[in-house]
């Protein structure tokens, strides 16, 4: 996808090896932002932001943070930035079934759970599924055994074919709103893995039927609805998603809670007598 494109050209140019500055001056151009407006933000001159990024002067691990810091980098990649600089990672990425991430992930579960009966999962950054709540088994009650094994992905079961794609009567609009979100955390991140993921969905065949399945009569809805059929019936939700502020470990920053929240009273009525 052409969204796409900047990230792979900025990840492609600015190899590790050749140290912090490349590494900076990718990000800050991918950002589109000026060696003068870094400098400013950052309280530091375009001079030194000049010299940092041609090797001519090495930035303190205090300025390699500033930086990344403004320039919205992702944690993950702020340690890169601190290797490349020569110092440690500062940032620890401790697996999600680690005792130290207890709280975070009993909170969560508590989070899901207490949405019932709506839906609400938790995914990785490749979208891979890490904890749901019934309202989730539920819409993948009718999906076939083939895609609900490890590693299940997000983004997988909605858009493959065999998947929920086939129940969603605006595909179209739901595809193109899922892809293009993925293609803004493409450019956001260097992930290979998201990349992949995104190719791989973006090729798969769009169902005959879903150029039918459009509603007739839309609903002013506030926000993009996932219009999605269940038994018979067309349910109606608007996602949320939802990440931890100011994340210190790798793992955390990279979580998301989504949330769908029923876009119509028939919806919220369905649910709470399927699942009370």
């Amino acid at each position: 996808m052409s969204t796409a494109t900047p990230a792979r050209a900025a990840s492609a140019a600015a190899p590790a090896d050749q140290g912090v500055g490349p590494l900076l001056r990718a990000w800050r151009e991918q950002r589109r932002i000026s060696q003068l407006e870094l400098a400013l933000r950052a309280d530091s001159s375009a001079r030194h932001i000049s010299f940092i990024e041609t090797g001519r002067s090495r930035p303190s691990e205090e300025m390699v943070l500033r930086l990344a810091e403004h320039l919205d980098v992702p944690v993950r990649e702020r340690n890169a930035l601190l290797l490349a600089a020569g110092y440690a990672p500062r940032f620890p990425e401790t697996p999600l079934d680690d005792p130290a991430l207890d709280a975070v992930r009993a909170g969560m579960e508590r989070l899901i759970q207490g949405y019932e009966p709506y839906p609400a999962l938790v995914v990785d950054a490749t979208y891979n599924v890490l904890a749901a709540n019934r309202g989730i088994t539920m819409l993948l009650a009718e999906v076939p055994e083939s895609l609900l094994g490890p590693p299940l992905n997000a983004m997988r079961l909605t858009l493959h074919p065999e998947g929920l794609a086939p129940r969603i009567r605006n595909l179209r609009e739901w595809r193109g709103h899922l892809l293009a979100q993925m293609e803004r955390q493409i450019a956001l991140r260097r992930s290979e893995a998201l990349r992949a993921l995104h190719d791989e969905v973006a090729a798969y065949p769009v169902p005959e039927s879903a150029s039918d399945a459009e509603p007739v009569d839309p609903v002013p809805y506030f926000a993009l609805p996932l219009l999605i059929e269940h038994e018979g019936r067309t349910l109606s939700f608007v996602s949320s998603i939802s990440t931890f502020n100011t994340p210190m470990d790798v793992t955390v920053a990279e979580l998301a809670i989504e949330t769908l929240l029923p876009a119509d009273p028939a919806t919220v009525k369905y649910l709470h007598s399927l699942l009370p």
